[in-house]
């Protein structure tokens, strides 16, 4: 980006990251050397070339939320994904984390969504930048963080849409708090099934309102897949052999919810009406969200689908008129889901 920004300097480059995260280093490790500090060094290493990297703080402390915006706009285009940016996710050493990338070439879409990152986190209070070692301490921003939440939640995309119910459309969703419209979209699409729901989650921990409405779809007769990550595919998942920490109880902790899921549904299973599927390749790990209904619509969205990111996230919601197999065939076959259904004994 530094060099993008030497060549071009007419270039608008800006970084979004949460406030909290970038001041913090890995869970568990000590916090020395994160990613704010990399920041700093990177703009005192190239004097007179500005990329501004902005820290948002959704909340006043990182667990009660986190700013969990993904992916990219670039010109007249959108590179949606869920995935994050570092050496992981882009597979830069041995191990990979599993994602998906979505290039959507809109200029009317792109620029929705760059005028509401410009409005709503660009001149929000509170967002201040995290490439300046003199930014202030969280305690000095917490006001205008409150109010900067209350804000976002009535923050949402504004467009006219110029597509008919006979064509291929995108619908770009935002949202903050359990009662937004992307939490209302997500609700409300499952219910839409009439032979199919599939959904993708890194970590099964479903709140109620989805495990309902999943077994109201099996009552019904209609299918249900599940591609979820094994626990050794889990970010957090911490191998035998090394030293233990409390965070690597969480792996253990989403299994115990997929037995009890299971358990409670084996009728389900045992009729393949529900399907719940692995993905497990050596030591990497998964990180796939998304959900499909019959073959018309999908969500594209960085929502882990679990109480914490109903609070807060964004997607896009995908319609395609056709009720051809094709276009959703085939993003399940780029899930790269382990071909063999997992069936609790």
């Amino acid at each position: 980006m530094y060099e993008a920004k030497r060549q071009r300097p007419e270039l608008d480059v800006r970084v979004l990251v949460d406030w909290h995260r970038a001041q913090r280093g890995r869970i568990g490790a000590a916090a020395s050397n994160t990613n704010a500090d990399w920041y700093c060094r990177m703009a005192q290493e190239n004097p007179g070339v500005d990329v501004p990297v902005y820290g948002v703080p959704i909340n006043t402390r990182e667990a009660l939320g986190v700013l969990h915006f993904k992916g990219f706009i670039i010109d007249d285009s959108v590179l949606y994904s869920g995935a994050s940016l570092n050496d992981v996710y882009l597979h830069q050493h041995d191990k990979y984390r599993y994602d998906r990338y979505h290039l959507i070439r809109n200029r009317k879409m792109s620029d929705i969504m760059f005028e509401w990152v410009t409005q709503n986190i660009m001149n929000g209070r509170g967002v201040n930048r995290l490439d300046d070692v003199n930014r202030p301490k969280s305690p000095e921003i917490k006001n205008d963080i409150r109010l900067f939440r209350q804000e976002l939640r009535d923050a949402a995309y504004h467009f006219q849409g110029d597509a008919d119910n006979d064509q291929l459309s995108v619908t770009p969703l935002v949202g903050l708090g359990k009662s937004s419209l992307l939490n209302k979209t997500i609700f409300h699409l499952m219910p839409c099934a009439e032979q199919k729901l599939t959904i993708c989650t890194p970590y099964f921990n479903l709140p109620a309102i989805l495990v309902r409405n999943i077994i109201q779809l099996l009552r019904e007769g209609k299918k249900v897949e599940i591609i979820v990550g094994d626990k050794t595919a889990n970010d957090f998942y911490i191998p035998e052999d090394e030293p233990f920490k409390i965070i690597g109880a969480l792996p253990y902790l989403y299994e115990i919810n997929l037995r009890r899921f299971l358990s409670r549904l084996q009728y389900y299973v045992n009729t393949d009406q529900l399907v719940v599927r692995l993905w497990k390749d050596d030591d990497n790990t998964y990180h796939l969200k998304g959900m499909w209904v019959d073959d018309k619509w999908m969500l594209i969205t960085g929502n882990n689908l679990n109480p914490r990111a109903l609070a807060s996230g964004s997607g896009k919601r995908h319609f395609d008129p056709r009720s051809t197999t094709g276009a959703c065939a085939a993003a399940r076959e780029r899930t790269g889901a382990d071909p063999r259904a997992y069936h609790h004994r």
